[in-house]
């Protein structure tokens, strides 16, 4: 998606357009170096860009990916950059939701916050009974 929309926002005379047209193309070729290098077999540092890619942490893998998504749409602010980089900008997304960890399961929440009140009653009730 980012590849065609990058294509298509090349048709056009409007420099900052072209750029970002340019630029979402790129976005694209680079998605694939890192995701899908089985899509790039006939490149011969592919399969070195993707080892490189599943080295890097999670949170910096989102953070390349929404900046790399982000630049295209400050260039030029169109429907077309804005839905042509939606894909990479989700995947950053996802990838800095992986970085944040597993959820909590709700009982081990809520026996936390079960303590916790039992200790501020106590606490309450200690200062109360001090106080008299």
């Amino acid at each position: 998606a980012c590849a065609f929309a990058g294509l298509w926002n090349c048709v056009t005379i409007n420099p900052l357009n072209i750029a970002a047209g340019v630029w979402m193309m790129l976005n694209a070729f680079v998605l694939f170096l890192c995701e899908a290098p089985f899509c790039c077999q006939f490149i011969e540092f592919a399969n070195a860009v993707s080892a490189r890619a599943d080295r890097l942490r999670a949170w910096q893998k989102a953070a390349f990916y929404c900046g790399m998504a982000v630049f295209p749409v400050m260039l030029s602010l169109t429907l077309t950059t804005l839905f042509g980089n939606a894909i990479a900008f989700a995947t950053g997304v996802l990838y800095g939701l992986s970085a944040l960890g597993k959820k909590g399961d709700a009982i081990s929440y809520a026996r936390i916050h079960q303590q916790q009140k039992q200790m501020d009653e106590e606490k309450l009730t200690g200062a109360l009974e001090g106080q008299a």
